[in-house]
């Protein structure tokens, strides 16, 4: 009897507002988002665009640091000219980067 009684007043006894028990955990979901995941979705994104746009000539920069010259392009990988007569085959996912080389007028600039 004395369990049927404590069963009943338990189940009257409400937790007061379902959706202010959810709130935080929204506000950190949310907060996780915007610093977390939609700046590595960004991050991504450029890298993508980046190994689309490698074209024959560009000077680029390898995850590993290497720098070289794209002499060919493939669908998965890129040809570069690392040295004279040294050419290495790499993926496109290994480019890191393009270097951007100075303007013929900047480098007449910078000599006087």
């Amino acid at each position: 009897m004395f369990a049927i009684a404590l069963l009943a007043q338990s189940t009257s006894t409400s937790s007061g507002g379902g959706i202010l028990g959810l709130l935080p955990l929204i506000a950190i979901f949310g907060a996780m988002y915007f610093l977390l995941l939609r700046p590595q979705r960004k991050r991504t994104k450029q890298a993508q665009e980046l190994q689309k746009s490698i074209a024959e000539g560009d000077e680029v920069i390898l995850n590993s640091g290497i720098y070289g010259f794209v002499s060919e392009v493939n669908d998965t990988f890129v040809w570069l000219d690392v040295a004279d007569e040294v050419e290495i085959r790499v993926a496109r996912s290994a480019i890191a980067s393009k270097v951007s080389t100075p303007s013929a007028d900047a480098q007449t600039d910078s000599k006087k």
